[in-house]
């Protein structure tokens, strides 16, 4: 009898992310979200990869047995181990910013914080990277790097990595530019940035860093997380707004600003967009309210072997 090879009919990456997200941790539901995509992809698995001798050191408790170089212990009377690096098919890191804005939701009962979703979406897409035996590593930045993850191609890497993403609190202010500078130090040859952001930042320094990293040869890929309401401007007869930043506020009535602020935001988006295109960066729009598999697919339709 034929066996159905059909995609499972719960497919957390296709539901609203504020519903997965209630579902359980992030770990677990990042799995189902990223066990649905593939499932949906149709795809199958890339066979296994080889690993590269890199250099001995001491052995340690806890080392196991099997990586013991036997010929030094027999000359040398000493115990070493040798380490292997991953020969990956690409090298990966994720920029995250974890800045005070990206703590913003416009409705706390239905959507996701920034931060919130854009951890579940850097969570799937270091999964997906893993999957295919490549490197996935990430960098953590508010107003300074809070959190540097080099990347790694095994599978139990991916737990170091959630238990950061996991953890993570909103920071104060933005420093951009630091962070995606610190990338060098893990991407020696060509690899592949994604720098997840509400990009409310100073947009010229950000983008000296992101060409620098396109010059030396990555490719680049700019995730712009919105919130709904952050599109349209929303509320009451007359309401005060503060910048979760700098603290400053002004009290005003949407309805007088609404088309003003459309018009900024469809400006401000569109500037990002061309900015970014111009120099080979790819740019997506996503919005915390889509499904986290809707997310994948915009960031994996770019080309992800630099040119």
């Amino acid at each position: 009898m034929a066996h159905s090879t059909a995609a499972p009919s719960f497919r957390p990456d296709l539901l609203d992310p504020w519903e997965v997200a209630r579902l359980g941790g992030i770990e677990v539901t990042t799995r189902g979200v990223v066990e649905g995509f593939l499932a949906g992809l149709h795809r199958s698995p890339r066979r296994g990869f080889s690993v590269e001798f890199a250099e001995h050191r001491m052995y340690q408790p806890g080392d196991e047995l099997r990586y013991v170089d036997w010929k030094i212990l027999g000359r040398n009377d000493r115990l070493y181990v040798k380490q292997y690096e991953e020969e990956t098919n690409l090298r990966a890191m994720v920029v995250l910013d974890a800045s005070r804005s990206m703590a913003w939701t416009g409705d706390p009962a239905t959507t996701l914080p920034k931060l919130d979703y854009a951890a579940r979406l850097a969570a799937a897409l270091s999964l997906l990277l893993l999957r295919q035996r490549d490197a996935a590593g990430l960098v953590v930045f508010d107003d300074d790097v809070r959190h540097v993850v080099p990347p790694r191609a095994r599978m139990a890497h991916w737990h170091q990595l959630v238990a950061v993403l996991d953890g993570l609190s909103a920071g104060q202010g933005t420093a951009a530019e630091p962070a995606l500078r610190r990338v060098m130090d893990f991407l020696r040859r060509r690899g592949l940035v994604v720098f997840i952001s509400d990009l409310l930042m100073d947009r010229e320094a950000a983008l000296t860093a992101l060409r620098f990293l396109r010059h030396r040869g990555h490719q680049v890929l700019v995730l712009h997380v919105l919130d709904p309401a952050e599109i349209t401007l929303a509320g009451p007869v007359e309401a005060r707004f503060e910048d979760p930043e700098s603290r400053e506020s002004v009290i005003l009535r949407p309805a007088d600003w609404a088309d003003a602020y459309a018009d900024t935001m469809r400006r401000v988006t569109h500037d990002w967009n061309a900015a970014c295109r111009r120099f080979g960066i790819g740019y997506h729009q996503v919005l915390t309210s889509s499904p986290l598999g809707d997310a994948l697919r915009e960031a994996l339709a770019a080309p992800r072997r630099p040119s």
